[in-house]
């Protein structure tokens, strides 16, 4: 069985896969605050709950933006699953050529993603991932990752909304009626869904004037699917892109 971390700045989400079957998964919150012991201490109760053997667990991947949760990680994996994780970055083998200035700057999540996207819909391709941040990577035929766009996320720009505008309700983030809104709840919701949507729109649309082939356009992340609905840019949601994508570059890799 292959354990599969995929780090980012909110939420650790965490797939447990039998050869290329994800069984389960799971989510939970970032914290850099907790020790590696109750890293461990969560999965094992994971697995207990999931009715799962975490004996099983031959090997272990880990994409991180969180630098500082690295070495607890690592340390859990060893101690508690007896395994060294294989940890996406620079000297591991993805398949992809990063022409990019940097390299070393790309995120470990998007060379994940990308990597799964090409493997499983081929190129070229624009992948758009609803985190923390909303990021949108392209890939040509050839297996090239080109580079792409970085935007605040939906979630954290209205928490900014929230916190700084003091009469303004925290509100949930689904499509209201009408997008000309007859109360503040509908007014934001109508504001916060349309205008990202139009900002997904705004960016694909720009990277396609610059490509010489139609792209095909795929979708990850938690609100992708809120965003998804509402838009005919976007022709496949693939909610497990990036676990999907540590998998296959750990098999790259093995060995």
């Amino acid at each position: 069985m292959i354990l599969a971390f995929d780090v980012g700045n909110t939420n650790i989400v965490i797939g447990a896969f039998q050869d290329e079957k994800l069984v389960t998964h799971w989510r939970i919150k970032t914290d850099v605050h907790r020790t590696r012991d109750e890293y461990g201490m969560i999965v094992h109760s994971l697995f207990q709950n999931s009715g799962l053997d975490i004996k099983k667990v031959k090997a272990v991947a880990v994409s991180s933006v969180v630098p500082p949760l690295m070495q607890e990680l690592e340390w859990f994996s060893q101690n508690y699953l007896s395994c060294k994780p294989m940890v996406v970055g620079p000297g591991i083998r993805t398949g992809l050529a990063l022409k990019y200035d940097n390299p070393r700057e790309v995120g470990a999540d998007r060379v994940v993603n990308a990597v799964a996207a090409f493997h499983k819909y081929g190129g070229p391709l624009i992948i758009v991932d609803f985190g923390t941040a909303t990021t949108f990577c392209v890939v040509n035929d050839c297996g090239d990752y080109l580079g792409g766009a970085i935007a605040p996320g939906i979630v954290i720009s209205t928490e900014a909304l929230f916190t700084r505008a003091s009469k303004l309700p925290r509100v949930e983030l689904v499509k209201p009626r009408n997008i000309i809104g007859k109360n503040t709840v509908n007014s934001m919701q109508a504001g916060i869904i349309y205008g990202f949507v139009g900002q997904v729109e705004g960016i694909i649309n720009r990277i396609k004037a610059e490509m010489e082939e139609e792209p095909f356009v795929v979708a990850t992340g938690g609100l992708a699917n809120t965003i998804a609905n509402e838009t005919d840019v976007i022709n496949q949601v693939d909610e497990f892109l990036t676990l999907d994508g540590l998998r296959i570059i750990y098999e790259l890799n093995r060995g």
